[in-house]
């Protein structure tokens, strides 16, 4: 750590360990998924203010009960991945131990129970995001593979020389560098919109960017650095009146709030399971049908073929088309497992919820001496995710993440969040991160903001 000066004793990281003051959470304790019985009783006590949903959710998930570096964990990382409650972890363990098996292949038992509860799993998150049709959902190893798959498949075989990719500078690393590979192969030019006085990416010069060139634009529901939200549903109009298609990153909006693609008119749409509480190794592309049909394969293989020739092969109809190989079977049934859980609480109350504790983390860090906060301020026209992006002037931000995890055991993110373009465009080369889920509460945002002001003092007293 910079700034370390000798005759500072400072604690030394250490591996997890489980709160000895904590009972462990036994499988029978706790359900396979949260069941509405449960949750309309315990609703009804966060309406009347008794407990928040912070406090409901947190016996779910096993991982927060414990204590790092001798502090109870704070766990406020959720826009780099989420905690995984019983339900899911319930569902992998039953999938491996029960009817493990390859997907649409076998005849006997196992298999077909497999390919049952894979098929159900994409019928799920159809469901979840009101697709039309199961048919129009991709299964893909992650967001950035499902990006990269409408790049290589629908991108180089419909953009040529001159047609413009319309993006802004807030986009994901995963939203940007698939396309300059495509632009550099077909000769498509990338335009780039940037911040506006709120530090909001500029839907007014957006709209004045969006022409009769334009083939594409790549556009974040929410920002996983400035925590603004964009209104896709106008963008998309916007992009349809001259005839382009829209690209939505929804992986910061999928997981808090009700995301309907069908309302938005979303051409392709791409979220990551670990995101939104289900396991790593998946995720997943919505696409128009009349799209994915007239799209080729993305990789060769094994499952996406109908027939192969020695000189020639036949492809499946979508989405199988796109999924060569043996899928992530379990994986997407913890998928599937995950919905179930965020379904039996409600898509609407988690994002009621996580604005109020946006709020409330906004205001406390206000409150920090010499904070600048990236993004815009909460307003009754303005709603910010819940996160925030931030520096402490003359303290470095790995600096700030490595002693508030060693001395206090706090868990949040350090870095460019792969957002390098607008952390340049913001003047700084990193930040730290503070991101929140349904599963916090105000007081883990008390413990962090007293880490985060003993922090501070700490650096400060070096000066």
């Amino acid at each position: 750590m910079r700034k370390m000066m000798e005759g500072v004793v400072v604690k030394l990281p250490s591996f997890p360990l489980l709160n000895p003051t904590i009972p462990p959470l036994s499988s029978s304790s706790l359900p396979l998924r949260l069941g509405f019985r449960r949750f309309s009783a315990s609703l009804s006590a966060v309406k009347e203010g008794s407990v928040s949903l912070g406090h409901l959710s947190r016996p779910d998930f096993p991982i927060l009960h414990q204590e790092v570096n001798g502090s109870k964990l704070v766990y406020l990382d959720n826009a780099a991945t989420s905690q995984k409650p019983t339900a899911v972890l319930k569902a992998l363990h039953n999938y491996y131990e029960a009817y493990n098996s390859n997907v649409h292949r076998g005849i006997h038992y196992l298999s077909a129970k497999a390919t049952d509860e894979y098929e159900l799993a994409r019928k799920k998150v159809a469901a979840f995001i009101n697709a039309s049709d199961s048919s129009e959902i991709v299964f893909t190893r992650n967001a950035t593979e499902a990006i990269n798959l409408v790049a290589y498949s629908w991108g180089l075989l419909n953009l040529k020389p001159g047609d413009e990719i319309v993006l802004t500078i807030a986009e994901h690393h995963s939203a940007i560098v698939p396309w300059q590979i495509v632009a550099q192969k077909t000769g498509a030019v990338l335009k780039f919109v940037s911040l506006d006085e709120n530090e909001i990416p500029n839907v007014v010069k957006l709209r004045e960017m969006i022409s009769t060139r334009t083939e594409l634009v790549v556009v974040h529901h929410v920002s996983n650095v400035l925590g603004s939200v964009l209104p896709i549903e106008e963008i998309v109009h916007w992009v349809h009146e001259v005839g382009a298609k829209v690209l939505v990153d929804a992986c910061q909006s999928v997981p808090h709030m009700v995301v309907d693609v069908q309302g938005l008119d979303a051409d392709f749409l791409v979220a990551s399971s670990h995101k939104m509480c289900g396991p790593t190794g998946i995720g997943f592309l919505f696409g128009k049908s009349n799209l994915l049909s007239a799209m080729p394969p993305f990789l060769g293989g094994g499952e996406m073929i109908s027939d192969v020739f020695l000189d020639h092969s036949t492809y499946a109809e979508p989405p199988s088309r796109f999924e060569a190989g043996t899928p992530a079977i379990g994986e997407a049934i913890g998928l599937g497992a995950a919905i179930d859980y965020l379904s039996g609480i409600g898509m609407q109350k988690i994002h009621d919820y996580e604005m109020e504790l946006a709020n409330y983390l906004y205001d406390k860090l206000c409150s920090v001496p010499n904070i600048r906060i990236y993004g815009p301020k909460p307003a009754e026209t303005v709603y910010r995710a819940a996160l925030c992006s931030f520096n402490v002037e003359n303290i470095h931000p790995t600096d700030l993440a490595t002693f508030l995890d060693q001395q206090h055991g706090v868990a949040i993110r350090s870095g460019h969040h792969c957002a390098q373009p607008l952390h340049r465009y913001l003047g700084v080369n990193a930040s730290a991160r503070a991101s929140l889920h349904f599963y916090n509460t105000e007081e883990d945002v008390d413990d962090f903001i007293r880490a985060l002001n003993d922090t501070v003092s700490f650096f400060n007293s070096f000066k």
